[in-house]
C-alpha cells in the first residue's frame, strides 16, 4: 500500500517534466522560425506615396542633461515646416529644459515626486499636444539617435495603415565595451532585429521597443498612457493589438542607443527590462492566446507566441535547469522522453542564435566568444532568483553616466 502514493508522486514528477518541455519547446520555435525567415538579405526600402502628415516629435526627459542636445540634433534637422517637437522635462533636477530649449525643442516641465515614469511624462506630453493636435505623433527617448530620414519613413508608414510603427531600435555596446555588454548587444539584435524582422515578412504585428514609434493622433489620444509600469511600452502594444491596431515593424527607419558604461547601470537595466518582460509574459501571453481564438484573429495568436519568447538568458537558464532536472529523473529509472525533448530543444535554440549571429551578429562578438555566452545566462541565475522573491515593480532611470567597469 506504501507504493501507491510513491507512484503517484513519481508519476506527477514526470508529468511535470514532460509538461514543462513542451511549454518550452514552443518559444524554442518560434525563436527558430523568425530566425529562419529574417536571413534573406533585406531590399531597399520602396519609394513611399503617402503624403508626409504633419507630426510632432514627443520626448520624454528625466535629468538628460548629457545627451538631450545629441539627441535633438539627429530629429530637428528631419522636421519640415509645420512639424514641431516637444521636450517634456519630467521632475528634472538639471538643466535639461534649458538645453533642449538652446536645441530648438519645445519644452514643457512636469512636475509630480509621487507619480513617476516615462508614462506619465508621454500623457502629459500628449495632453499638452492636443491644443494644435498633429496627424501623428513619434516618440524618441532623450538618449536616442534617429538615423537620416527614420521620421519621413515612420510618418508616411502610419498615415498609410493607420497602425502604429515600431522602428528598428538598436542597442550599442560603448567603445571598449567587455564581452558581457557586447553579449547584450547581440542579444539586444536577436529581439529586436532578427525577430520583428522574421514576423514582418510573415505579415503578422511586433512588440513596441519604447523608442522610434509613431502613432496617428487619434491612437495615441485615446491610448492608456498614464502609468509606471516597468515595460509601459510593451504593455501599450498589447492594448493597441486587443483593440485592433497591432503596432508593425519598420526596419528601414532605425534608432540607436548605447548602453550604459557602468557594470552596476547595466545590471539595473537588464533586471528592469527582463523582470518587466517575464512578468508580463506570465500576466498577459494567456490573455492575448484566448482572445485570439475567441475572435479567430491569427495577427494576435502571432502576438502571444512572438510575446511568450523570453530573454535569450533566461531561456537559456530554464533549458539548462530543465535539463538537469530531466536527466536526473532519467538516470532513477524515469521516462527518458523529457530528457530528449529538452536535448532537441536546447539543439534548435543552439541553431537559431547560431543563424542569428551569422546574419546579424557577427560584427558584435566572435564565434568563440559566441559560444561561451551560456555562462553569461547562468550567471544571471541571481537576477532570476530576485525575480521569485520579489519581481521589481518600480519604474527606476537607469543612470547613463557611471564610470567604465
Amino acid at each position: 500500500m506504501q507504493g501507491a502514493p510513491v507512484n503517484v508522486v513519481v508519476a506527477i514528477v514526470d508529468a511535470l517534466l514532460a509538461a514543462a518541455a513542451l511549454l518550452l519547446a514552443v518559444p524554442v520555435a518560434v525563436l527558430l522560425l523568425q530566425v529562419l525567415l529574417s536571413l534573406p538579405r533585406e531590399r531597399a526600402p520602396a519609394p513611399r506615396l503617402t503624403r508626409r502628415p504633419r507630426l510632432a516629435v514627443l520626448m520624454p526627459a528625466h535629468d538628460e542633461a548629457a545627451g538631450i542636445a545629441a539627441a535633438l540634433a539627429t530629429v530637428v534637422p528631419q522636421l519640415l515646416p509645420g512639424d514641431r517637437v516637444l521636450v517634456v522635462a519630467d521632475n528634472c533636477t538639471d538643466d535639461t529644459a534649458a538645453l533642449a530649449t538652446a536645441a530648438g525643442a519645445e519644452v514643457v516641465q512636469r512636475r509630480d515626486a509621487s507619480r513617476r515614469g516615462k508614462g506619465y511624462a508621454l500623457d502629459f506630453g500628449v495632453r499638452h499636444l492636443a491644443a494644435d493636435a498633429p496627424e501623428v505623433v513619434v516618440i524618441v527617448d532623450a538618449d536616442c539617435r534617429l538615423e537620416p530620414a527614420a521620421l519621413d519613413r515612420l510618418a508616411r508608414e502610419c498615415a498609410a495603415t493607420g497602425r502604429p510603427v515600431q522602428a528598428l531600435y538598436l542597442m550599442q555596446s560603448p567603445p571598449q565595451a567587455g564581452l558581457k555588454t557586447r553579449i547584450a548587444e547581440f542579444a539586444w539584435v536577436v529581439k529586436n532585429h532578427a525577430r520583428p524582422l522574421g514576423w514582418h515578412r510573415a505579415g503578422w504585428p511586433c512588440q513596441l521597443m519604447g523608442t522610434g514609434m509613431a502613432f496617428a493622433w487619434a491612437t495615441l489620444r485615446d491610448a492608456p498612457l498614464a502609468s509606471g509600469h516597468l515595460v509601459e511600452d510593451m504593455q501599450l502594444g498589447l492594448d493597441l493589438a486587443l483593440a485592433g491596431t497591432p503596432p508593425r515593424f519598420c526596419p528601414d527607419a532605425r534608432v540607436t542607443s548605447r548602453f550604459p558604461q557602468g557594470a552596476a547601470a547595466l545590471d539595473s537595466q537588464r533586471t528592469r527590462w527582463e523582470h518587466g518582460h517575464l512578468g508580463v509574459i506570465a500576466s498577459q501571453a494567456p490573455r492575448l492566446v484566448a482572445r485570439a481564438l475567441a475572435t479567430g484573429r491569427p495577427s494576435l495568436l502571432a502576438l502571444a507566441l512572438d510575446l511568450a519568447v523570453p530573454p535569450l538568458a533566461a531561456l537559456v537558464v530554464m533549458l539548462c535547469g530543465l535539463a538537469v532536472a530531466a536527466a536526473l529523473r532519467a538516470a532513477a529509472g524515469g521516462s527518458a522522453a523529457p530528457l530528449a525533448a529538452t536535448a532537441l530543444a536546447l539543439l534548435a535554440l543552439l541553431a537559431a542564435v547560431l543563424l542569428a549571429w551569422w546574419r546579424h551578429g557577427r560584427r558584435i562578438v566572435s564565434l568563440r566568444e559566441l559560444l561561451g555566452a551560456p555562462l553569461y545566462a547562468l550567471g544571471k541565475l541571481p537576477m532570476y532568483l530576485r525575480l521569485m522573491r520579489a519581481r521589481q515593480v518600480e519604474w527606476v532611470r537607469t543612470r547613463r553616466d557611471d564610470n567604465p567597469q
